[in-house]
């Protein structure tokens, strides 16, 4: 069966940076499993998914443009320090949650200068070109409930 609209597919994967730094990878955990053709994945790596068969293996190399887009300035927010709860030492490196009207977004601290933290709210991955090593496992035909709610159910069926 090939990768379609509305397929399940089941992959393994790493994902490197320029680099060769391993950034996220599927293995020593469970693979990915998501429903092609809702936006599930970036749009390159759907791209290049579809029409492949199990076992097929993929080396993919995909543009900011096609992954997670292009840093934005307008995504730097300047937020004082006494917004924090905890005891934690705030760091610059240090990943934040915060609850917004669009609901939960995590952020890094890029900057602290005296009672100013700038948050970065672009995403980790932005502007950078992605290569991608994956390896079908397995591909099925989704289920109406999978189609109508839009993600996998089941075995196999987290959200990432």
């Amino acid at each position: 069966m090939n990768i379609a609209k509305e397929s399940v597919v089941t992959m393994n994967y790493t994902l490197k940076n320029d680099a060769g730094e391993v950034m996220d990878t599927s293995e020593g955990r469970e693979p990915l499993v998501y429903l092609h053709g809702v936006g599930g994945l970036i749009p390159g790596l759907e791209k290049e998914l579809e029409g492949k068969v199990v076992a097929d293996k993929l080396n993919v190399v995909i543009a900011p443009e096609d992954a997670y887009g292009s840093r934005k300035d307008d995504l730097l927010k300047v937020v004082s320090k006494d917004g924090f709860q905890g005891e934690e030492e705030l760091s610059v490196g240090m990943r934040v949650q915060l609850d917004t009207e669009q609901g939960p977004v995590v952020a890094e601290i890029s900057d602290i200068k005296e009672n100013d933290v700038t948050l970065d709210l672009n995403h980790p991955l932005a502007d950078m070109t992605l290569h991608f090593d994956v390896e079908i496992v397995d591909v099925r035909t989704a289920t109406a409930d999978e189609i109508a709610h839009g993600h996998v159910h089941g075995e196999g069926g987290h959200q990432h």
